[in-house]
């Protein structure tokens, strides 16, 4: 057995002692039924819980089994099969490249590809992940505790705010009646070692639950290493009236290295050499960070009902980032209250809603030169402190204008804002703020078994926190920390969409699914970046538009065939650069009608998954992706290739004494070894006439899991 497949040998005779299998099917399959129609899942992508046949958005719903045979480690292996989305693993860990319908894409060179996405948005158990500027680091996600994934493919501003592009919202909270135990272990290819221990009981009326996961992995890339203890616990306890008052922990310790980018040369030559400046600075993050929440949901009467969140989330930040090691304390705290009533009015029934959120994160960020070994230096270079303010408040109100037809208005005011200090040079401090009215409507229609809809959605974002240097020169008036160039970053969408679920009652086909939506986004003031990203102007004006379809059939022989994917058109409509504020003015560009850097025209995704009928212990399963080429840089000179790959996995289940199941699983990714590029830098920076664009895609690796689980 070779080097990178050597930590597997421990559970080879444990694989031997096990046979069945959990069925390999996706989370939207309901068991088969009589009817022909299934209307059983539940989302909350209207800020309320809501039968999926009634919201007039494009939303997907992902469970685990859908990436159960996986290492679970980033966040790209649940999303691969959801359209629309657009999530690719820089260096196998956690450290992902994540965009909704081209929200997310934007970058420059590694000032924003490593270690945090933006323009998407991100709920652990309903509090943010996404910080008040936008940005979302994925230290405190690990698959291994989350239930359910929720993604709304759609403009979200409206409900939640900056950063809304898209929603992806994760659960942590299991199904169970009275208690379940479960202990996990993966090995697998270069290194990766991974224990998750979950549990849960009930107490009374209410449950408690939790989940630890420790992960390293000695990556395949040189400078690639990582490690990482998430933890994460919840509880529910009852109320008078109904109401339900719930308490939700995370933590996470997280260190992982960056192998950065390399050149096109470089990638064909070795792809598994690091970039030799990030080596040379042992370029890293070390993120440590927990966050406490309480939720509280209470019914008042029979018509009315309160709900409410309050959280707090530490954070203690450290890098070795472009030649100097960077200290970051933030503490970022929020809340949020609303109020929803049904009412008739006339001969319509209301649902109404309207609450308001804040989020507010602050803290010192101090820089210091890069001692020997590249710790912490002596000499501190920058001693500054950076806050960000997220606040709004929405209405909503859904009306059943017809047994089957559904109308959905809404609105929000969103109040944004920045607050920069530097405790060195004082002068420089600087606020700046933006507020915002963004509405959006929809209309759902129940027809012949299948839900129509179209909506309109509009979006605010602002630049992240990374996006707000100011130019060196050209401006006028005294020196500044922020950038007075920069504007909110407007969108609106439409689309329109229709999803079908059945299942025969009669026939060889057991289930059969369908979701598919056509969309067309404009962006004005898209941030583009001036000097490899070194500052930003809001200047160009994007349309993004698109296909997205998911399919599903299950027989009776248990084969279940699955193919979703996304074919879109990314262009930047007006993209002019002017130099000025590089010092040369008169300098200018023309960029209209390039594409949109970092957006793939096509992914598409395909599953077969078999389960014998008459071995229904056994599951196996085999899936291929294509992404097609596309853009790194906004002067569309730079492109980076697309890829096909393919991955096979069989699962097998057996029941134990005292009603412990055991499952073993293994997984081959990249079954043909493909080399490939797995992400790139977004408007890299350039060695001599190279770009330093190219993140190689991980080679095959195997993954091994066995489980042992007990429910009651």
């Amino acid at each position: 057995m070779s080097r990178r497949f050597a930590p597997l040998r421990p559970l080879v005779v444990p694989a031997l002692l096990l046979a069945g299998a959990p069925r390999l099917l996706p989370a939207q399959a309901p068991a088969r039924d009589t009817t022909r129609r299934v209307d059983t899942v539940v989302v909350t992508a209207t800020r309320e819980p809501r039968s999926l046949t009634r919201v007039p958005f494009a939303v997907s719903v992902v469970r685990p089994d859908q990436w159960g045979t996986r290492s679970g480690f980033g966040l790209d292996q649940a999303l691969t099969q959801v359209p629309g989305v657009v999530a690719l693993s820089r260096y196998g860990t956690q450290d992902i490249r994540l965009t909704i319908r081209g929200f997310g894409a934007r970058g420059a060179g590694d000032r924003s590809n490593a270690g945090t996405s933006r323009g998407v948005r991100v709920l652990l158990d309903g509090i943010p992940e996404t910080e008040p500027d936008g940005r979302t680091s994925f230290d405190q996600v690990d698959l291994a505790g989350i239930t359910r994934i929720e993604v709304l493919r759609s403009n979200g501003s409206a409900a939640y705010g900056n950063a809304a592009g898209g929603i992806v919202s994760l659960s942590t909270m299991p199904e169970f009646a009275t208690r379940f135990g479960e202990l996990a272990q993966q090995a697998g290819s270069f290194g990766l070692l991974r224990t998750t221990a979950r549990g849960g009981t009930a107490l009374g009326a209410g449950k408690v639950w939790g989940a630890v996961t420790r992960t390293t992995f000695a990556g395949w890339r040189a400078q690639s290493q990582a490690s990482r203890t998430t933890a994460v616990a919840g509880g529910t306890a009852p109320l008078a009236g109904g109401g339900r008052l719930g308490v939700q922990l995370a933590a996470a310790s997280n260190l992982f290295r960056l192998p950065g980018p390399l050149t096109p040369a470089q990638e064909a030559d070795n792809p598994q050499q690091a970039n030799a400046t990030y080596a040379s600075r042992d370029e890293r993050r070390f993120n440590r960070v927990m966050r406490l929440g309480l939720t509280l949901d209470q019914p008042v009467g029979t018509r009315h009902d309160v709900s409410g969140m309050v959280f707090v989330n530490p954070k203690l930040l450290q890098r070795s980032e472009r030649g100097t090691f960077r200290d970051f304390t933030r503490i970022h705290t929020g809340g949020s209250l609303a109020w929803g009533t049904r009412a008739t009015l006339g001969s319509l029934e209301h649902r109404f809603r309207a609450g308001g959120d804040f989020a507010f994160q602050d803290g010192a960020i101090q820089f210091y030169t890069l001692g020997a070994g590249n710790v912490r230096g002596t000499t501190l270079t920058t001693n500054k402190a950076e806050g960000a303010q997220n606040a709004g408040v929405f209405v909503q109100d859904e009306v059943a204008l017809t047994r089957r037809v559904t109308l959905l208005l809404g609105a929000r005011y969103d109040d944004l804002a920045y607050f920069y200090r530097d405790h060195i040079a004082p002068a420089i401090n600087a606020t700046r703020r933006f507020t915002r009215v963004t509405p959006r409507g929809g209309l759902s229609w129940q027809v012949a078994g299948s839900t129509v809809y179209a909506s309109y959605g509009s979006g605010v974002e602002i630049p992240a926190g990374n996006e707000v240097d100011p130019p060196g020169t050209g401006l006028p008036g005294p020196a500044t920390m922020l950038n007075p160039l920069l504007d909110p970053i407007l969108s609106h969408s439409v689309e329109a969409g229709v999803r079908r679920i059945t299942a025969p009652a009669s026939g060889p086909v057991r289930l059969l699914s369908v979701d598919a939506a056509v969309y067309r986004t404009l962006v004005n003031g898209e941030p583009v970046p001036y000097n490899q990203g070194r500052f930003y102007l809001t200047a160009g004006q994007v349309s993004r538009q698109g296909v997205e379809f998911a399919l599903l059939a299950e027989t009776a022989a248990g084969v279940t065939a699955q193919l979703s994917g996304t074919l879109s058109r990314n262009r930047y409509d007006t993209y002019r650069v002017d130099s000025t504020y590089l010092g040369k003015p008169g300098a200018r560009a023309t960029f209209d009608g390039n594409g949109v850097a970092g957006l793939p025209g096509r992914v598409l995704n395909a599953t077969l998954g078999w389960r014998p009928p008459a071995a229904s212990w056994l599951g196996v399963e085999l899936g291929a992706q294509h992404m097609g080429d596309y853009w790194a840089d906004d002067r569309n000179a730079v492109g980076v290739p697309g890829f096909r790959q393919f991955r096979a996995a069989a699962t097998a289940e057996r029941t134990l004494r005292d009603g412990v199941v055991a499952v073993a699983s293994l997984a081959v990714e990249n079954l043909a070894n493909a080399r490939f590029t797995g992400s790139a830098f977004i408007n890299p920076d350039y060695a001599g006439t190279q770009p330093l664009v190219r993140e190689p895609g991980l080679p095959r690796a195997v993954v091994f899991g066995v489980t042992f689980r007990r429910v009651r």
